[in-house]
């Protein structure tokens, strides 16, 4: 009883996680999309992005202040800029965990 269960729900968890995601595709796949549309829906991935990033980059404690000059945001700086001019996913990941632990040794904060 319980197997048939967690089978069910497991099944359940994925039909929530992927009709959601599938239904828009279904639908405006078979659309042209007015160019404004795709130019906003564009930015979504960026403004996400910046909504995830930005606090853990610019504010700490409880409750949250900002920090300015935090060693996250001193390292996001030059990795975003090499990641702008090289356009690389792997080099830029390496770049940021080198320029983390150099702030982290030498820095002291």
């Amino acid at each position: 009883m319980l197997r048939s269960q967690v089978i069910w729900l497991c099944l359940g968890m994925g039909a929530v996680t992927f009709i959601p995601r599938w239904l828009p595709l279904l639908v405006l796949s078979q659309r042209d999309l007015p160019r404004w549309l795709e130019r906003w829906l564009d930015l979504i991935p960026v403004a996400i992005l910046s909504a995830l990033i930005f606090p853990a980059l610019f504010t700490r404690g409880e409750p949250r202040q900002i920090m300015i000059l935090s060693r996250e945001a001193l390292v996001a700086l030059p990795t975003f800029l090499f990641a702008l001019r090289t356009r690389s996913l792997g080099g830029t990941v390496l770049v940021g965990m080198l320029l983390y632990w150099l702030a982290e040794r030498f820095l002291g904060f």
